[in-house]
């Protein structure tokens, strides 16, 4: 999209001292992208902590005023969550809307939710963000009714309190309204999800900063590995390009199988009501056997990204589960690859010999429990036999006067299915 066609920003910061404040800025920059806007100027301030009233200090917010006039910006976008009075103020001296982190993140999710699950926790997340600012709107109604009333303020402050009583009743009954669906809905993802595991499949979860390349490594593991490889996944070059959690279906040659999720990215400082709200799309990162972090390898700030991603496992209650850290975009720096040490990796997602390896770390993780065991199932189990050959991996076959002798590694739990036909094992 031509820059023209962009809503034109202007981005604000207050710096009070954090080390990674840089950092939180080129993000803001890149989540104002996303949103289709167009940053032409980055204001900030630093600052012990934000002015109550106006955020930013009465000569910076006409600085910002100023420069808003000079460049025609339409909004300007805060990087960090305001109060709704200083949004008010704020509005007042710039004349043209603001903007906060929350808010922008909101905007971005509502524009990409496309699954009723993802339309329905941007929703919620948007009315539990709205609810406390309700009295805004409600005070501003109030000193309307103030200026034009007789009679003292009396009679108006209780009008001005039952409107907010009433706007709050509103949305909570639309909270409970959504929340009551989103639990329809998550039933029947319940369902799917205890089918799929009846299968016993491991269940490998990437994870990462958003943007990494989880999305682009997936598509490469579903075309040479894919159940189905018209099923790939939507790619592209921004933040939250998709919200929603995608399974897939590998099988390698050695017919050993998993199930393989893509899930959202995540964003330093993601508002408190959107990690509650998506939970539920994260269930396959919680129940995962392995964690697969992305790293986007050739960015900067590339520990910053990976503090963000632990964070907000944390703060979605994922235990610490096994995890493989993959360096991924090494094509775009000096670096050598594909390299290993330990479980981290450095790969380029669009190198074969890269995927390789990636396979090759992700399979000696999730099946390192396989047993190697030999079988002797008669001649009239074929059914067993067809199992067998389906879903183990097939070292030999042969045909014996008892029956169709087969060494194969297998699950834990289909060595015990089998066990009555269990001949020997090996280490």
């Amino acid at each position: 999209m031509d820059n023209s066609e962009l809503t034109p920003v202007i981005n604000i910061g207050l710096n009070t001292g954090r080390a990674n404040f840089n950092y939180g800025m080129d993000e803001l920059a890149a989540l104002s992208a996303a949103n289709n806007m167009n940053v032409v100027e980055r204001i900030d301030q630093s600052l012990p902590k934000p002015i109550a009233a106006t955020y930013f200090g009465t000569g910076k917010v006409e600085e910002v005023r100023d420069v808003v006039v000079e460049t025609g910006a339409q909004i300007v976008v805060a990087n960090d969550e305001l109060t709704p009075s200083q949004i008010r103020n704020l509005e007042k001296v710039i004349k043209v809307p603001v903007m906060d982190r929350t808010g922008l993140i909101l905007a971005i999710f509502a524009n990409r939710a496309q699954s009723r699950e993802a339309k329905l926790q941007v929703q919620l997340a948007k009315l539990q963000y709205q609810m406390p600012r309700l009295h805004t709107a409600a005070n501003q109604s109030l000193d309307q009714q103030t200026g034009t009333s007789a009679g003292g303020g009396f009679t108006n402050r209780g009008a001005g309190e039952a409107q907010i009583e009433l706007s709050r009743r509103t949305v909570q009954r639309q909270i409970n309204h959504v929340r009551h669906e989103l639990k329809e809905v998550n039933r029947s993802a319940e369902v799917k999800r205890q089918q799929r595991e009846k299968g016993h499949l491991p269940n490998v979860a990437l994870i990462g900063y958003t943007n990494a390349g989880k999305s682009t490594i997936m598509n490469e593991l579903i075309k040479r590995f894919g159940m189905n490889d018209d099923k790939q996944v939507m790619v592209k070059n921004m933040l939250f390009a998709t919200l929603d959690t995608s399974v897939r279906q590998l099988q390698f040659e050695d017919s050993k199988k998993l199930l393989l999720s893509d899930t959202v990215g995540f964003v330093s400082q993601l508002p408190t009501t959107l990690v509650e709200a998506f939970k539920s799309t994260l269930y396959e990162a919680a129940n995962a056997d392995l964690l697969v972090q992305i790293v986007d390898y050739s960015s900067d700030d590339r520990a910053d990204m990976m503090s963000t991603t632990e964070k907000t496992l944390r703060e979605i209650g994922v235990p610490d589960l096994p995890m493989l850290t993959v360096f991924n975009k090494a094509d775009l720096t000096d670096s050598e690859y594909p390299t290993q040490a330990g479980d981290q990796l450095v790969i380029s997602a669009k190198d074969d010999a890269s995927i390789d390896l990636l396979v090759d770390a992700i399979k000696k993780k999730v099946f390192k429990n396989f047993v190697t065991a030999t079988f002797m199932v008669p001649f009239d189990k074929g059914d067993v036999v067809s199992y067998l050959n389906e879903h183990a991996s097939v070292l030999e076959t042969d045909y014996k006067a008892e029956g169709t002798q087969i060494k194969a590694e297998v699950t834990d739990i289909d060595f015990q299915r089998f066990q009555a036909y269990y001949v020997s094992t090996e280490a």
